[in-house]
């Protein structure tokens, strides 16, 4: 997914924040999707996405309350990707300013553009947990200065917390194989089938690099043979 730009209008269609990524869209942008959307008289055609072909445009958006939040990109993007991250900048915005109205987004347009220059870079999708975020894009701080990325983001992980402990590192690996076959009355196998999962247990200090591997080497010694006694 790549996004050209983000912007923020109000029910009116007037721009309250505009973040342009890559440079390759025009000024008229938003002139476009208010034809399309907020002026037209009959809502019942409206789709979250829609494409301007003349101009090789494609916009998405979401609408919350008062707002839309609208995604334009200027390449065969993944829609679907798109409105993901249109959404998930909406919880975002909830988990900083609770209320995500008109008069919320012009309070804290700062921060807005902080979060939104840390969540998305280029036009990719970067950071958008907001516990991460929260970490070190808080609403006392306008401008930050080189800010030190918590461990959280360095190593991809937003659900592990730091500081975890264990008096013994273990991990216990369960492998469950599961067969299914339905044989006719002739002894003819009609359908067969093996399903299987690996259920994890894992008691590790900090967050260390783990490799887990299966012996592809290990097999039944009597494989494929058949006592008969009689």
């Amino acid at each position: 997914m790549v996004a050209s730009a983000i912007f923020i209008l109000d029910s009116k269609g007037k721009t309250l924040i505009s973040r342009i990524f890559r440079g390759d869209v025009d000024a008229d942008i938003t002139g476009d999707f208010c034809a399309r959307v907020i002026d037209v008289d009959d809502e019942s055609g409206l789709r979250p996405v829609f494409r301007v072909d003349s101009k090789q445009r494609t916009y998405a958006y979401v609408k919350h309350s008062n707002l839309y939040v609208v995604g334009v990109t200027m390449r065969n993007s993944n829609a679907a990707m798109l409105l993901e991250f249109l959404n998930k900048l909406v919880e975002v915005f909830k988990e900083y300013f609770k209320e995500v109205q008109e008069e919320s987004i012009r309070d804290n347009f700062v921060i807005i553009y902080e979060l939104l220059d840390e969540m998305m870079d280029f036009g990719y999708p970067q950071v958008s947990e907001s516990k991460v975020l929260q970490q070190y894009i808080t609403q006392d701080y306008h401008v930050l200065e080189v800010p030190r990325p918590p461990v959280a983001v360095t190593n991809a992980v937003s659900w592990r917390s730091e500081g975890i402990r264990h008096s013994r590192n273990e991990v216990f690996l369960d492998v469950i194989e599961k067969v299914n076959i339905v044989i006719s009355g002739n002894g003819s196998t009609l359908r067969s089938e093996i399903l299987g999962s690996l259920m994890v247990k894992s008691v590790l200090s900090g967050m260390p690099d783990l490799k887990l591997g299966l012996n592809d080497r290990l097999q039944l010694s009597e494989a494929g043979t058949h006592r008969r006694y009689g």
